[in-house]
């Protein structure tokens, strides 16, 4: 057996014995604007770091609905403008 062997095994014994880390936030007397945006940015986040090997869970009422219209692409902008006839 060689060393890079033993050494994978050992980082991916290490890798499975983390505990997970769980953050409680209470947000009190935020517009739905300011809730919006902190869904966005939080995602934004747990997006960045994903590329790091962090796996970041959200879990917010309406999470869903705000990232479906947060996140869009300019996919409607052809469809609400008129022809120039």
């Amino acid at each position: 057996m060689t060393n890079h062997y033993k050494l994978k095994n050992i980082k991916a014994v290490q890798k499975n014995t983390l505990k997970e880390k769980v953050i409680t936030m209470k947000i009190d007397g935020a517009a739905q604007g300011q809730w919006s945006s902190l869904l966005l940015e939080l995602n934004l986040m747990k997006q960045a770091w994903k590329s790091y090997g962090v796996d970041i869970n959200i879990k917010a009422p309406g999470l869903k609905n705000v990232l479906n219209h947060g996140t869009k692409v300019h996919e409607d902008i052809e469809k609400n403008r008129r022809s120039g006839k």
